[in-house]
């Protein structure tokens, strides 16, 4: 790899300093006492509490003016300033330390350790008055921060690819993005604490599966040499799930990453979360309701509020949320009814409505190709499509009332779908008619039917109970609490093309 001029001289420095007997990587612990927004949040000038600091941080700006010097240092929690005086950093006649060490051979970007006390500057800016410094880490390459002229930006790290394929850099230079993981966070932490105190149990199943089961997607194939078998990345754990609840758990819940080998977008990735809970004994009608409590408590725990504000739209988590048939939202949108169509009718409803259809697709892809061009996208509150037509649902028990039907309900907020919910099916003579069903599909060409799991066929004639289960994606529930448009914002590293390095 080429290096460009500045990245020649930190490499300078860095011999310099080592030459002066400094190590810039140091073995040694710097052990800290405190942090940024714990000094600017609780310092009182009055009794000065903080008057013997040791912090750590990434140095962000300096300014040296003659014996003394300010510098900006950022750590995980913000950023301070320090102040640091030549004749107290380096005591006795002797100044060339600080004059060959601090002035010239200190970079932005290096990160350091500090220990002093917290005052006020004149103009009233809480600063570290700094006794001493320990190099921690000497920056080889220059960050690319922003520059101030005349009330505009220059030179900021915004392009979208480069913030993805660096993230780390990304992380440093815009700290408003680092508040977009501590939210994922927190929304993790506060789905697993609801589950948990409910009784719940947070379970592992496997990712390298012989059978891609459980929702319909073309997997990525792996092959294990030891066993010489080909294996696929997971595209969902619900069958392992399944089979935990036939062992005899009432509810258990994972967070999940699934793998589906399929195109990418703003709101699609190749990797992403999924929760999934199944309880025992449980129905979709019970999964709404706490479905419901489930997300208000999120927004309120993340975001202060029930309400949340996406683009200009305000999505309220605190109310009750609509209930429609998918049957009816697409007869508002056509005038037709569906559910009396065969696959040729639906083919040339679909035509009508400039719907792209080939001879691959049943019923079931075609009911979900005009629910996803004409309804989907119009659903801005929360709002439950329930009852689903038994096509498109081959893992779901059928409808109590219609046996055309399916108790499903897919949960759409802002027009993409955040939660897929099933009474599950657990009559394994029906179970197995559908898989055929899913069979004869993939003979036709459609690569994302579902392969038959004989091993879960097995586990279900010991007998499963009643039993709700529910799938969220993680990554578009987060994008919703954090006003992000894309994925790629609320995932630290998502997939990119291979870089072309010179």
């Amino acid at each position: 790899m080429e290096l460009n001029e500045l990245q020649i001289q930190r490499r300078e420095k860095l011999s310099k300093l080592r030459e002066m007997g400094i190590e810039p990587y140091p073995a040694d612990l710097f052990e800290t006492n405190t942090t940024s927004k714990d000094i600017l949040e609780n310092f009182n000038n009055e009794i000065k509490n903080f008057d013997n600091v040791k912090i750590a941080g990434r140095i962000m700006s300096i300014r040296v003016m003659g014996k003394a010097s300010f510098a900006v240092l950022q750590d995980f929690e913000g950023r301070i300033q320090l102040y640091i005086n030549r004749d107290e950093i380096c005591p006795g006649e002797d100044k060339s330390l600080y004059n060959e060490v601090f002035k010239k051979l200190i970079d932005i970007g290096d990160i350091i350790g500090i220990k002093g006390y917290v005052f006020n500057t004149q103009t009233g800016e809480t600063s570290i008055h700094v006794s001493e410094i320990k190099l921690l880490s000497k920056s080889l390459n220059p960050l690319p921060l922003p520059k101030e002229k005349d009330g505009i930006i220059y030179d900021s790290f915004t392009d979208p690819e480069q913030r993805y394929r660096m993230r780390y850099v990304d992380l440093i230079v815009n700290r408003e993005r680092k508040d977009i993981f501590i939210k994922r966070s927190k929304t993790f932490n506060a789905m697993r604490d609801f589950f948990t105190q409910k009784g719940y149990f947070e379970v592992e199943t496997p990712i390298l599966q012989p059978i891609p089961g459980g929702a319909a997607a073309r997997p990525f194939i792996t092959h294990h040499n030891t066993l010489d078998m080909d294996l696929y990345l997971r595209i969902a754990n619900e069958l392992y799930l399944k089979r935990l609840i036939i062992g005899g758990f009432d509810g258990v819940f994972e967070f999940s990453k699934d793998f589906r080998n399929e195109g990418m977008d703003r709101t699609h990735n190749p990797e992403f979360t999924v929760m999934e809970l199944y309880v025992a004994y449980k129905d979709y009608n019970w999964m709404m309701n706490l479905t419901e409590e489930l997300l208000c408590k999120i927004a309120k725990e993340v975001t202060g509020n029930t309400i949340v504000n996406f683009e200009e739209k305000e999505i309220d988590f605190g109310k009750k949320f609509s209930r429609i048939s998918i049957a009816d939202s697409i007869k508002q949108e056509t005038n037709e009814d569906i559910l009396n169509m065969d696959e040729k009718e639906l083919r040339n409803l679909c035509k009508k409505n400039n719907i792209h259809v080939d001879n691959t697709m049943g019923k079931g892809k075609m009911i979900d190709e005009l629910f996803s061009e004409l309804v989907e996208s119009k659903l801005i509150q929360p709002t439950f499509v329930i009852d689903y037509p038994i096509e498109m649902s081959p893992l779901t028990k059928k409808h109590r009332n219609n046996p055309n039907l399916t108790e499903r309900f897919e949960l759409i907020i802002n027009g993409k779908e955040i939660a897929n919910c099933y009474s599950e099916l657990n009559d394994p003579i029906d179970q197995r008619e559908r898989f055929m069903h899913q069979l004869m599909l993939s003979q036709k060409g459609d690569d994302e039917a579902m392969f038959i799991d004989q091993d879960f066929l097995r586990a279900m004639e010991y007998g499963m109970p009643p039993t709700a289960g529910i799938g969220i994606g993680m990554d578009r529930l987060v994008m919703l609490l954090t006003n992000q448009q894309s994925i790629q914002e609320v995932l630290f590293f998502p997939q990119m093309r291979p870089e072309k390095w010179s």
